[in-house]
């Protein structure tokens, strides 16, 4: 069934400069390649278009879907489509060679994604290597884990030198309260100059669903409130891996944020606008 693109607005105005930071494109032409998983209906960027003009987006962050693992050649062709607008998150391997990292960030790639969850390319076992490489352009890192686990992976984290954000609301599988080891560890973290949070993916682990994912909703609450200067906001469109009967309304994940801050101008200029402009680059 092909998934919605259009609809009602969100009730959240976006502020001029809106940045999607976590979004995916799936175009004809690109193979799966293996270790990943399976190819998912396709997600173009005429497909994106109606979903920014529809929730006021006018900046994006196109992140290297797990499909195509390290093969970036779909993501370096979105970006050259999109100019100036438009900014990458690309798959590094220990063995990407300079030449290859100088065409990535010339192509407008700014980051490296780490995902240990199943079917992710590269690791934590592997971040500090691929950290080492791409810190002299500026980058930063995405890490992607269960939040349940964070604890094993302090040591890891603590070690990097650079950047990095910890990615969709800390991707705690199973909701915990906000008084959970593990959850004020991530607080912790966001207590370093270097550390941040996206807020995004809330419907991939909420427990008590839509319209609101309260669950997961006070875990970004609290975050956004521990450390507002540390947030940024990502639509995860088009939210592959979800069946149709939980497939989110877009319009409605940009007004959840709205309530996780309050609907505080100041403090979502700040999360969709200004934080996103430093870290990449526009």
């Amino acid at each position: 069934m092909p998934r919605p693109l259009d609809g009602d607005r969100p009730t959240l105005t976006a502020p001029p400069l809106t940045t999607d930071t976590h979004m995916h494109f799936f175009l004809p032409g690109y193979d799966g390649q293996p270790g990943g998983p399976p190819l998912p209906e396709m997600a173009s960027i005429e497909d994106y278009a109606v979903v920014r003009r529809r929730l006021g987006i006018e900046r994006v962050i196109a992140v290297q879907p797990n499909a195509y693992q390290a093969d970036n050649s779909c993501l370096l062709h979105c970006l050259r489509q999109l100019g100036d607008i438009a900014r990458g998150v690309a798959v590094v391997t220990p063995d990407t060679t300079e030449d290859e990292l100088q065409s990535l960030h010339d192509a407008g790639v700014r980051g490296a994604r780490i995902m240990n969850l199943p079917g992710g390319a590269i690791g934590l076992d592997r971040m500090q290597e691929v950290e080492s490489l791409v810190r002299p352009l500026g980058w930063h890192l995405i890490v992607q884990f269960d939040g349940r686990n964070i604890l094993d992976y302090l040591p890891l984290l603590r070690g990097l030198q650079g950047r990095f954000i910890v990615d969709h609301i800390g991707k705690f599988l199973e909701p915990v309260p906000t008084d959970a080891p593990s959850f004020l560890e991530l607080k912790r973290l966001l207590d370093s100059d270097r550390c941040y949070l996206k807020l995004a993916g809330c419907y991939e682990t909420s427990k008590t669903g839509a319209p609101k994912f309260d669950d997961v909703g006070r875990l970004a609450a609290d975050l956004i409130a521990h450390a507002p200067e540390r947030m940024i906001w990502g639509s995860n469109w088009p939210h592959i891996g979800v069946s149709a009967e939980r497939y989110p309304d877009d319009a409605q994940l940009l007004d959840v944020l709205g309530g996780w801050t309050g609907n505080d101008p100041a403090l979502l200029h700040r999360i969709l606008v200004d934080t996103p402009a430093e870290l990449y680059g526009f």
